[in-house]
């Protein structure tokens, strides 16, 4: 049962031939008996009580597609009932009197909450070894790291605990451990989500997105997660561009004619030649399904390390000064006066790699350094959408290349070097600085450094807008080839 897609779950609970109740506990088990650390906190007794809700409403005919099907949260969402950390001792007990509006949407969907799923703390990091309640493990290789931030999301997936789980991208967090966990994960346009009840850490580049076994599943998911949102300031309108869509409407077009940019950038020094070697065979099924390859240039690519690691650590330095002791979360129990109190709960609060983060956005917003550093960033930030955009005014359609410039690294080989954790974005974080669309799917698999194998990831961006385009794509690719289909040993 948990090796089937959602659309296969969701036929089954329309068919009648397995109760969202008997779905739930199968997968509850699962849980308890996995050794990922993928799950923070699980309540049986809630998930039971929403499978419960959903048999009433598959029973009395007013179900849809996602009555009943199980979803994992990314504990960067809130959740009433459910703990909300953030991955961080700073909100290791808090729980929210509100739904985001993701689980909102979700829960009218009629799914069941399986539980809150680990990730970076405040979602910053590439290996999901920054969590304050401990690294999660690939399901693929208990060496290997599961990317991050959305770690946990990628390997709830991966080890089949879940069939769907909520995560977030700010600089390639959905692709990335997608890409490492043989997953499939999609980042939408910037604003197509909504925010609100998203812990945020950095504004302007935060998006919530899905993951699952498929494209498909990934369709069916951004259904219910699309739309705009008054809550949220950065909710794009319907008359930007925001509307519901059925994301499946176009998923068995044909390819032919399709122009595939590829990116000398993309391709370059750094790039393992497993991974290479994987995403060119990938390449070369397409041009098979009628696509044509296209040599682009994206030559802004370099700046985006330093671009966004100005930005994001700027608008993180703005957003995480909330988190003080007075409101909620953590408080030290001793200290001498009010700014003592400040000091001491965030020191203790806060780990290494927030505290890094929080330093930096705050030494980029001083008077002197601003215009000097924060406003040259933005403006680079401009010119690297103007990249994207001059390649897909006359060039191609959609772009394609590795997630990363490797598979997953050994855990605890990169934890006291943060730059080589900030290089192994360099391909995902400029999408997000231009607020693209973009997805990582199985394209093969690459070699782990010491055993075994490990999954790779085809990135495939879009133009703003386009992600039924992108999940046309990624389906076609995913009925030719079985890389999705592939599950670590034992699962």
């Amino acid at each position: 049962m948990h090796n089937k897609t959602i659309k296969e779950l969701s036929a089954l609970l329309q068919a009648k031939q397995v109760s969202s109740t008997e779905l739930t506990r199968h997968f509850l088990d699962r849980i308890a008996a996995s050794g990922h650390n993928a799950f923070l906190h699980v309540d049986p007794a809630l998930s039971l009580a929403q499978a419960a809700a959903a048999d009433a409403r598959i029973a009395e005919g007013s179900a849809g597609p996602l009555t009943g099907v199980p979803i994992a949260h990314k504990d960067i969402f809130v959740t009433r009932d459910w703990r909300t950390t953030a991955g961080s001792k700073m909100l290791a007990n808090y729980v929210s009197p509100f739904d985001a509006t993701v689980v909102e949407r979700f829960n009218a969907a009629g799914m069941v909450t399986l539980g809150k799923v680990n990730c970076d703390e405040f979602a910053m990091g590439s290996a999901n070894e920054n969590s304050a309640f401990g690294p999660v493990k690939n399901p693929w290789d208990a060496l290997a790291v599961p990317g991050g931030s959305s770690g946990g999301s990628a390997a709830a997936i991966a080890a089949r605990l879940a069939p769907a789980a909520t995560a977030t991208d700010t600089g390639g967090s959905i692709r990335q451990p997608a890409a490492f966990c043989g997953v499939t994960g999609i980042k939408p346009t910037y604003g197509r989500v909504s925010r609100f009840g998203m812990i945020a850490f950095a504004s302007s580049l935060d998006q919530g997105g899905p993951m699952a076994q498929t494209a498909e599943d990934c369709a069916l998911l951004l259904n219910e997660m699309v739309g705009h949102d008054g809550r949220d300031s950065t909710s794009l309108t319907p008359e930007q561009g925001n509307l519901h869509e059925d994301f499946t409407r176009d998923l068995d077009k044909p390819l032919t004619g399709l122009r595939i940019g590829v990116p000398s950038e993309y391709f370059g020094e750094g790039l393992a030649s497993d991974v290479e070697s994987a995403v060119r065979a990938a390449l070369e099924q397409f041009v098979k399904l009628g696509a044509t390859l296209v040599d682009i240039s994206l030559p802004k690519t370099a700046l985006s390390i330093p671009t966004y690691y100005i930005i994001a650590p700027a608008e993180a330095s703005s957003n995480l000064s909330r988190f003080d002791g007075v409101r909620y979360g953590h408080r030290a129990s001793e200290y001498k006066d009010l700014a003592d109190m400040y000091k001491k709960t965030r020191a203790e609060g806060f780990g290494r790699e927030v505290q890094r983060r929080i330093m930096v956005g705050t030494y980029v917003l001083c008077h002197g350094y601003y215009d000097a550093y924060y406003v040259q960033a933005q403006k680079i930030r401009r010119l690297i959408a103007d990249d994207f955009q001059a390649a897909f005014a006359d060039k191609c359609d959609v772009i394609m290349g590795p997630v990363a410039p490797s598979v997953a690294w050994d855990a605890g080989s990169k934890t006291n070097d943060p730059v080589a954790n900030y290089l192994a974005d360099i391909f995902t974080l400029s999408t997000s600085l231009a607020g693209l669309p973009g997805m990582s799917i199985p394209c093969g698999f690459g070699e782990g450094e010491k055993n075994g194998k490990r999954p790779v990831g085809l990135q495939i961006i879009g133009n703003y807008f386009s992600e039924a385009k992108l999940l046309n794509v990624a389906h076609q690719y995913q009925l030719a080839t079985d890389w999705h289909q592939r599950a670590p040993e034992g699962v």
